[in-house]
């Protein structure tokens, strides 16, 4: 029988979404003048008025809080006082503090491999065949499609010369009974806007715009075989409250770490319920949660499995992780279940065995394979941290001696396929 699932994604003038970027973008620069600063910052957002704490503790590292906030802002998009929250009018007040020493002795290690996770935790990485990316099929839909709506707000501003920057999406999938995109069955998008003189005018114009722009982008922008699921018999409801003139932190309060859902997997697969936004990357509730995306990713890439699951578990202080899971939901090669007589736990505990062969999953062997040192997080706080495009990308960052210089640096490493090869030959044979 078939089944529906959804998902939601939001933009990055959520409320949210914003105190994500703040978090990310000080954790980027405490980063890009000391790799080894450890940073766990968390943002409060409201209507004119921004709250930054938590704990820092950095050799070297300056950070302008003020004038890095209101950067992100004004990239965001709040320009202007009728938002009632401006990059230039918005109250910033920074309460970050030292790190507390007895978290510190259980990270720091003279070996810099023999490093303890930062914080005791079960990590969730999950993967699956829906999109060339191996995401969900709702939540990539859900993310793509703000992201057609914020390219129109920033570049095509003509377009929709209305909108603001708060927005939310949702995507119905219907499902067959073996797990296969069969439909769109609905959307669901709100964006925040400018006043129009009735609201029933308001109404006819977003819906039009949405049917007849936003859609049409998104559908050209998608691989064909996606493109054909949206048949024209979807359900669309656009700014079902009927007005949307109020968002962002002036409508709604944002705080960092509230959307971990969007963030990850859309409510498919698990989350062990650990944000990533303004965490260095010893707070394994990020770094690992990339290396178990990386596993399940290159897992299904390989052939392993159509959807994996992979838990990985820490104790605070400790550098290796204390256990691995593996689920496969019934969907692991042919070959692999004859091997194992369709004994599911033995086939599935075959697998974590291999992935601990296969992959260093102590907190400084994961930031080293994925250079989780550099100032690489602000771009991840919005759309999503996993089923992004690596890229590289030259950045500004100082030097131990003080000096500055431009390097070329990683950005979703975690997203590479690159133990494709290695895991057919261990698991596959």
């Amino acid at each position: 029988m078939n089944y529906l699932f959804t998902s939601e994604s939001v933009s990055e003038g959520h409320p949210d979404k914003v105190a994500d970027q703040i978090s990310d973008a000080i954790l980027d620069e405490f980063l890009r003048q000391d790799s080894c600063a450890h940073v766990a910052c968390e943002t409060f957002c409201t209507a004119g008025l921004v709250v930054v704490g938590g704990e820092v503790r950095s050799e070297n590292a300056y950070v302008d809080i003020q004038e890095t906030a209101r950067r992100v802002i004004r990239r965001i998009g709040y320009t202007k006082s009728e938002y009632g929250f401006d990059a230039d009018s918005a109250g910033i007040i920074s309460t970050i503090h030292e790190q507390s020493a007895d978290i510190n002795r259980g990270v720091s290690r003279e070996d810099a491999l023999a490093q303890g996770a930062g914080d005791q935790g079960i990590m969730f990485g999950y993967a699956c065949r829906d999109t060339q990316e191996y995401m969900p099929f709702a939540l990539s839909l859900s993310h793509k499609l703000l992201l057609v709506l914020s390219d129109i707000r920033h570049n095509h501003s003509e377009l929709m010369p209305y909108l603001r920057p708060d927005a939310k999406s949702q995507f119905t999938i219907e499902f067959s009974a073996k797990h296969k995109p069969l439909r769109v069955h609905a959307i669901v998008l709100s964006t925040q806007h400018d006043e129009f003189d009735t609201d029933e005018a308001m109404r006819k114009r977003i819906e039009e715009d949405v049917r007849n722009i936003v859609l049409p982008r998104l559908i050209a922008s998608l691989p064909a075989e996606t493109a054909a699921l949206f048949d024209g018999n979807f359900i669309l409801h656009v700014n079902p409250t009927g007005k949307f003139v109020i968002g962002g932190p002036a409508g709604d309060t944002g705080l960092t770490g509230r959307k971990i859902i969007v963030d990850t997997y859309g409510g498919r697969g698990a989350h062990g319920g650990g944000a990533f936004s303004g965490k260095d990357p010893s707070k394994v509730d990020r770094s690992a949660a990339y290396a178990a995306r990386h596993i399940a990713k290159n897992l299904v890439a390989a052939g392993v499995a159509d959807e994996v699951l992979v838990q990985l578990a820490y104790a605070i202080g400790v550098a290796r992780p204390v256990s691995i899971f593996v689920e496969t939901y019934g969907s692991e090669a042919p070959a692999l279940k004859e091997r194992f007589g369709g004994d599911e736990a033995a086939l599935n505990a075959f697998i974590a065995s291999k992935i601990d062969e296969l992959w260093d999953l102590r907190p400084a062997a994961i930031v080293e394979r994925f250079g989780l040192k550099m100032p690489i997080y602000e771009v991840t706080a919005s759309y999503g941290h996993m089923g992004r495009e690596p890229f590289v990308r030259d950045e500004r960052i100082r030097r131990p001696d003080g000096s500055w210089e431009t390097v070329p640096v990683q950005f979703f490493g975690w997203e590479k396929l690159d133990m494709v090869d290695e895991v057919r030959k261990s698991i596959l044979g």
